[in-house]
């Protein structure tokens, strides 16, 4: 039942003939050197048990504390959207009344877009009247967001968005160029023409009448109730 150590027979014979050791036996039978092994291997079995078990309930006690936060956030989340839908119910009538308020100024801007302040523009006539003139009859034609301006009444007119047609009478015969410039020197109006000026004569006595037209640009409308930036 002697052994000898287990170690390469050369490095054993060169230990001892160059180190000087002695040559050692181990005494004990292999089936106590092999039960000394496997007591070492549960040994190390048991420890490395050991730490999967306190490593698999740290990831456990993590797992339980991510859920409870995320409970936690989850909680928070559905108060938040319940506190919102609840502001959001008390303001259900803001989107309703905020449509209708744009429709209602969608149409005031389309309505309102062919506007012109007309009385401005009589008075503009009146006052480039030539001497002794006064007006019979006035008529005013003008587009509107439906219905297109007449067609100019010359064919070297530039289209209008508006006509003036007037009849006035005077004692004598009128400067007709000089009134067609007074005309077309409002701004807003162009392309007047005197189209007839015929003798008439009544209980008054003799006059002129003289019919004239007047076309009115673009240049007229007011813009008064154009959307105004920021409006709204």
């Amino acid at each position: 039942m002697t052994t000898l150590l287990e170690r390469p027979k050369g490095r054993a014979s060169a230990g001892t003939a160059l180190s000087g050791t002695l040559p050692q036996v181990n005494l004990l039978p292999p089936e106590v050197r092999a039960a000394r092994g496997l007591r070492a291997t549960k040994r190390w079995l048991a420890i490395s048990l050991i730490v999967t078990v306190i490593a698999c309930i740290g990831v456990f006690g993590l797992a339980l504390v991510s859920s409870a936060q995320a409970d936690a956030e989850l909680a928070e989340a559905q108060a938040e959207t319940t506190r919102l839908q609840e502001a959001q119910a008390q303001y259900a009538e803001v989107p309703v009344v905020l449509a209708a308020l744009a429709s209602a100024t969608d149409a005031r801007t389309i309505g309102m877009s062919t506007d012109v302040q007309w009385k401005s523009y009589v008075d503009a006539i009146a006052a480039v009247l030539p001497a002794n003139v006064s007006f019979d009859s006035m008529t005013l034609t003008a587009a509107t967001p439906m219905i297109p301006a007449p067609a100019p009444i010359d064919p070297l007119q530039l289209p209008s968005v508006g006509q003036i047609q007037f009849e006035a009478r005077t004692s004598v015969v009128p400067d007709t160029s000089a009134w067609i410039d007074s005309l077309n020197s409002v701004p807003g109006l162009r392309d007047a023409w005197v189209s007839s000026a015929t003798v008439t004569e009544d209980e008054s006595g003799i006059y002129y009448t003289v019919s004239a037209t007047v076309q009115v640009s673009d240049a007229a409308y007011s813009h008064r109730f154009d959307p105004i930036e920021g409006e709204g």
